[in-house]
Order: structure tokens, then C-alpha cells, then sequence
């Protein structure tokens, strides 16, 4: 039980990758917040709170949170606290993604990623670092990517929004590390989610699937094993690691 005891937000918790860190936040022994602008996961099935208390009553709840309003992220933390207490991890795993190739690029989808990939887990990281900064303790994780280490062809706001969460997790566990809390960023690579199902469809496409040649691991990634990285950086196995990019791609980057 690697986070007993432990308090956890995970934003954008319904679905994907964030409910497959809920999921194994409590299955080591945490409570869990799940934050989402809506309960239902976008891969189907039960809601993440109702499949996690099937086996773990009252080890995690849901909150609504809209992440891109610093006063919703205000709130979520509140949440948190008024529930045990304290606030021990706060995963900012919330993120949107929409292709658009450079010269059809729109200020509303710049202004749209902006606020809900990189404004949330700026104010996200400041809500919950008051309380840890009090606590003299805490632990921060923020959802990167492997396209917030180099630019793809039609990707721009996706790539930038990725690699400003990158420099602020660098700059907070710089400043918050004397504080006795640490700072790390989750790099996934091509993931068994809604967002390269749906989203930007790789997995299950012709032109998606002769990627796998390129992976050295030669499969996709499941979520279960970005929510593996987030229990280490997350416990205690990690107590002196911060200020690094895990990152969880199955060699796709090789650096």
C-alpha cells in the first residue's frame, strides 16, 4: 500500500488515462477526488467513483470541476481538504487536443487549449501548493506528453501547450522543493485513450497502425501502465526524485 493514507486529486478523473490513475491511486491504499467536467467516461461503462467503490467503498468521490476557472480549481482543493483534511497528491491530468495544420489555425482553439492544458495546471498547482506548502509536504504531477518534446507537423497547440506544462513543472519543483514538495511531469506516448481513438484517431487506422514499427515495445500503451508510473512518482519510492519528465511511450522517443 504504497499511498495509504494518502489524499489525491485527479482532474479530468472520468476518463482515460485519469481514470486509470484514480483507479490505482486507491487500489494503493488513497483517497481519491475525481474531478471532470462530467461523471460519464468517454470509452463507456460505469463512472470511475461507482467502478472504484465496487471494491473500495468510500475511498473516492466525484467533483465536478470546470478546469480552465481558477475559482472550479479553488473549489476542487477545498474539496479535498474539507473531506480529510489534507491534500497529499494533486495529478493535473485534464487536456484537450484539436489538430489544426498552421495556416488554419483559429484563436479560439488557441485560446481553448491554452486555458485547459496549460492555465489549469499552472492555477491547479497553485491551489494545491498552498495547502501543501503548509503541510511542509506534497506531491505534484503533471500530465506532459512525448509531443511536449518535439514539434509534429499539425500539432502546434497541442505541441506548445504540452511543452509550457513541461518548463512549469521544472520552475515549481525548483521553487516549491525547499518547501518539502515535489514536481514531476508524466509523458505518455501514444495511449489506449478516447484522444487517439477519437481524437486525433491513430489506433485502429491504417496510417495509425504502421506507427507500431516505430514503437520498440511494438504495441500501444494501455493507461493502467501511465497510471504504474504516476503511484511511483506519487509514493514514497520516489523521495528524491523531482524536476524530471517520466516519460511512458515504449521506447517511441529513445531519448
Amino acid at each position: 500500500m504504497l499511498l495509504e493514507g494518502k489524499t489525491a486529486i485527479v482532474t479530468g478523473g472520468s476518463s482515460g488515462n485519469g481514470r486509470a490513475i484514480a483507479a490505482g491511486f486507491v487500489a494503493q491504499g488513497a483517497k481519491v477526488v475525481v474531478a471532470d467536467l462530467s461523471e460519464q467516461p468517454r470509452e463507456g461503462g460505469v463512472p470511475t467513483v461507482e467502478m472504484i467503490e465496487a471494491d473500495h467503498p468510500d475511498q473516492s468521490r466525484f467533483a465536478a470541476c470546470d478546469v480552465s476557472k481558477v475559482a472550479d480549481l479553488e473549489a476542487l482543493v477545498r474539496t479535498a481538504t474539507d473531506w480529510t483534511g489534507r491534500l497529499d497528491i494533486m495529478v493535473n491530468n485534464a487536456g484537450i487536443l484539436r489538430k489544426e495544420p498552421i495556416l488554419e489555425a483559429t484563436e479560439a482553439t488557441f485560446n481553448a487549449m491554452v486555458d485547459v492544458n496549460v492555465k489549469s495546471v499552472l492555477f491547479g498547482s497553485q491551489a494545491a501548493a498552498r495547502v501543501m506548502v503548509e503541510q511542509k509536504s506534497g506531491v505534484i504531477l503533471n500530465m506532459c506528453s512525448i509531443a511536449g518534446m518535439r514539434g509534429t507537423s499539425g500539432f502546434v497547440h497541442y505541441n506548445m501547450t504540452k511543452g509550457a506544462v513541461r518548463l512549469i513543472s521544472y520552475s515549481l519543483a525548483d521553487e516549491l522543493g525547499p518547501h518539502g514538495i515535489r514536481v514531476n511531469n508524466v509523458a505518455p506516448g501514444i495511449m489506449r485513450t478516447a484522444m487517439n481513438v477519437e481524437d486525433d484517431p491513430v489506433i485502429g487506422t491504417e496510417q495509425g497502425e504502421s506507427y507500431l514499427p516505430m514503437i520498440p515495445a511494438r504495441r500501444w500503451g494501455e493507461p493502467s501502465e501511465v497510471a504504474d508510473a504516476c503511484v511511483y512518482l506519487a509514493s514514497d519510492l520516489a523521495a528524491y526524485v523531482t524536476g524530471i519528465t517520466h516519460v511512458v511511450d515504449g521506447g517511441y522517443l529513445r531519448i
